[in-house]
């Protein structure tokens, strides 16, 4: 059942907050919840994309920055031959997936490492020197005036 109410009016008076109203408008399916992930802010220009990849080694698992977008996406190696296993319940996901953050601007990766089942990609928002602001004295920007003697 889709919902029809109308969540436009409250879009255009929110900031940050997408991702609830696709959730509202999705009806809270959750199509895209795995793997799960975290982002933390850890400094004023530095942050955190934590992922919860258990199972999946360095070698299958694949972090892309392009422009604004950061996909990291995994595929299970095929098992070698006689390395099959016989699991009688498995509840370990690992299945192939895809992950895509949208980056702000001047956002860059500065790295990614894979511990205990958990990839961690840090990011650091570094803003071009021209684009910051500047603080501007006030009068710093009058011409020096020239008065015009005329002979008399």
């Amino acid at each position: 059942m889709r919902n029809s109410f109308d969540w436009t009016p409250y879009r255009r008076s929110t900031v940050g907050f997408d991702r609830l109203f696709d959730f509202l408008e999705t009806g809270g399916s959750g199509a895209e919840n795995y793997p799960p992930f975290d982002i933390e802010k850890v400094a004023d220009d530095h942050f955190r994309i934590t992922v919860a990849v258990a199972g999946f080694k360095s070698d299958e698992i694949d972090v892309t920055a392009q422009q604004n977008m950061l996909t990291v996406s995994g595929r299970k190696a095929p098992a070698a031959e006689g390395e099959e296993r016989q699991l009688l319940y498995s509840g370990i996901a690992t299945r192939a997936f895809e992950r895509r953050f949208q980056l702000a601007d001047f956002v860059r990766v500065a790295g990614a490492d894979l511990a205990d089942g958990l990839l961690v990609i840090d990011l650091v928002r570094e803003v071009p020197e021209a684009m910051k602001p500047h603080k501007i004295a006030i009068g710093s920007s009058r011409a020096p005036v020239i008065e015009d003697k005329k002979a008399a």
